[in-house]
């Protein structure tokens, strides 16, 4: 009896040094990814925008609701920010063009105010790495802009050149549905295609694009139109925000031949922290059981639940409570199944995308993207405050500084520079 509770004391003294080498390794893995991170530029490349949050009263000085705000970003060390243009497929008529156009235009017009009127102190608007990689070590955060959809284009092929001049520095040409420039990635649906990949006009747009210097973003038209992309520019293009289609089958990501398609034009493929494409199934799953406990609150509680389609029928004031609910019921669901079997997808589910991709292609052509304030975000990264545990998971697995910042911004900027270069090129050759 006594050489028994002998053998019990010595397991636990084991035991608790194990546990203590464990806690100094994680530790020691916390400062080190802390280091790299405070001395990397993260560079996120695909951050959604509401032009309701960019006025005199409501802005992103404050810590609002949503993902990415300037309190968000210093909290958790997101330095520069792509906020996005983004429009949504509508009709190919000239009352649709002029609609996307006017939005197109107040999301420019907002970006510009944040960095010109709002807080010029602590954001700049960046045209080129250079500029970004200045404005960083000033201590500001900064913006650059990306456009989701060139719907807005029209059929004014001259609006590309305004586009530029107005800071865009990457566009795709459709977004979910057909635009009149090329076939988006939707059409795999139905299999029911309008140009059989770019339109003639779309052609003629990344021509215009390859001048100007605006990358080319290959993340929502089809595998068909990707191909006549790279087929047609003179320039490496991105996928702004995609993941691997091979860990995740859904239409937004990329399959290896367009894996291998991105190596060879010199492109890079920003990995997407969006939780149903980087593990449909496991976020499935766990949205359904998440809805199922905010319903059983929110009967507890005696709240009303709709679905968003009726939601969105309310009158504005009646919208914003029914979302207010919602968003304090959803909270105190997933705290409360924080306990349960069911998981959400997490930042290690996305960095095994990030470790697919490079297995693939190379450490040279991965970057990484939220899609924040657009649908994105995985438990551990689900807004910018939490910017950090994605550099922590990349040392976790043992990823060198000069690789995470590679990923967190060179490899972009990268492509950045040299689009802007075939620009000078072109535009040298059409003066002489």
């Amino acid at each position: 009896m006594k050489n028994l509770k002998i053998l019990f004391i010595l397991t636990l003294i084991v035991a608790c040094k194990e546990n203590k080498k464990e806690d100094i390794k994680t530790d020691n893995m916390l400062s080190k990814a802390k280091a790299i991170h405070k001395k990397v530029m993260t560079l996120d490349t695909h951050v959604d925008i509401n032009v309701a949050n960019f006025t005199d009263s409501i802005n992103y000085t404050q810590k609002l609701k949503n993902q990415v705000n300037l309190p968000n970003m210093e909290e958790g060390g997101l330095d520069v920010a792509f906020f996005i243009v983004y429009t949504g497929q509508g009709d190919l008529t000239e009352e649709g063009y002029d609609k996307a156009y006017k939005n197109a235009m107040s999301k420019f017009n907002a970006i510009h105010k944040l960095t010109k009127e709002i807080a010029p102190e602590r954001i700049g608007l960046a045209v080129n790495s250079k500029e970004a990689r200045e404005i960083y070590a000033s201590g500001k955060k900064v913006a650059m802009i990306g456009v989701e959809n060139a719907y807005p284009l029209g059929t004014d092929v001259s609006r590309v050149k305004e586009f530029y001049d107005l800071g865009a520095r990457y566009m795709s040409l459709s977004h979910n549905g057909h635009s009149q420039l090329c076939d988006s990635n939707t059409g795999e649906k139905d299999n029911v295609w309008l140009h059989n990949g770019v339109s003639d006009l779309g052609k003629e747009v990344i021509k215009e694009m390859n001048k100007w210097g605006i990358m080319i973003d290959v993340s929502h038209p089809s595998k068909k139109s990707m191909q006549d992309m790279i087929t047609l520019s003179k320039a490496p293009i991105i996928a702004s925000h995609s993941s691997a289609r091979a860990l995740c089958n859904h239409s937004r990501n990329l399959d290896d031949e367009q894996l291998q398609w991105m190596k060879e034009n010199g492109g890079v493929v920003q990995t997407v922290a969006f939780s149903s494409y980087v593990n449909t199934e496991k976020d499935k799953v766990y949205k359904e059981e998440l809805n199922k406990v905010i319903k059983e609150l929110a009967a507890a509680q005696g709240e009303e639940m709709m679905t968003w389609a009726e939601a969105r029928k309310l009158s504005p004031e009646k919208r914003d409570a029914f979302i207010a609910t919602y968003r304090k019921l959803s909270a105190e669901a997933k705290e409360k199944m924080k306990s349960s079997d069911v998981s959400p997808v997490n930042v290690s589910d996305f960095v095994d995308h990030i470790d697919y991709l490079i297995s693939k292609i190379g450490i040279d052509h991965v970057g990484i993207s939220s899609d924040f304030d657009g649908g994105g975000g995985v438990d551990g990264w689900n807004d910018a405050s939490e910017t950090l545990n994605v550099t922590l998971e990349l040392v976790k697995r043992g990823y060198t500084e000069p690789q995470i910042a590679q990923l967190w911004n060179g490899n972009l900027l990268r492509v950045l520079d040299e689009v802007e270069k075939v620009a000078k090129e072109i535009q040298s050759k059409e003066t002489i």
